[in-house]
């Protein structure tokens, strides 16, 4: 049920967000009670962090930040999750394709003891619109999926892919 909640959130919300900035998108959708973090702290070269990609399968086989871990989001199991993380105080990041449902799995995440979470802000669309490789079971691709019409708004570079 809360899944259905999120997408007609999602959908309607959509209609009105034509002038918000990435930041007032975030604001009305998040509680903010996983910290964010940058895409440029992300990238630097001393950032060892877990990644976990919180978007559906279709989404991260088009493309997904090289090394992280497929957890889904609509079939997110968090027991799973767990078993392959062991250490509760290691940096992990979660992130979606901007940043909304990323929020919930990390709040699952905290909620079972881990005390070291990130939402990445911006999520894939604000990696790749930095210039930030993205990869596919193929290698680096330009291709990045951008969940629909309304949201690609969002993907300034890259090659916009819909289901």
């Amino acid at each position: 049920m809360k899944k259905l909640f999120l997408y007609i959130t999602l959908f309607l919300s959509s209609i009105g967000f034509s002038q918000d900035s990435l930041s007032e998108l975030l604001k009305r959708h998040n509680s903010e009670t996983v910290p964010y973090i940058s895409v440029q702290e992300l990238a630097m070269p001393k950032t060892e962090a877990v990644l976990l990609d919180a978007r559906e399968t279709a989404e991260y086989e088009v493309s997904h930040i090289k090394d992280a871990m497929h957890v889904g989001y609509n079939d997110f199991n968090l027991e799973e999750t767990t078993q392959q993380l062991n250490d509760k105080q290691q940096t992990i990041i979660v992130y979606c394709s901007l940043g909304i449902r990323s929020e919930d799995i990390a709040e699952q995440l905290q909620k079972a003891g881990y005390t070291n979470v990130y939402n990445l802000f911006g999520g894939i669309f604000e990696w790749k619109n930095n210039a930030f490789s993205v990869y596919n079971s193929e290698g680096e691709t330009d291709n990045v999926h951008a969940f629909s019409k309304a949201w690609s708004k969002w993907l300034l570079k890259g090659n916009k892919i819909y289901d």
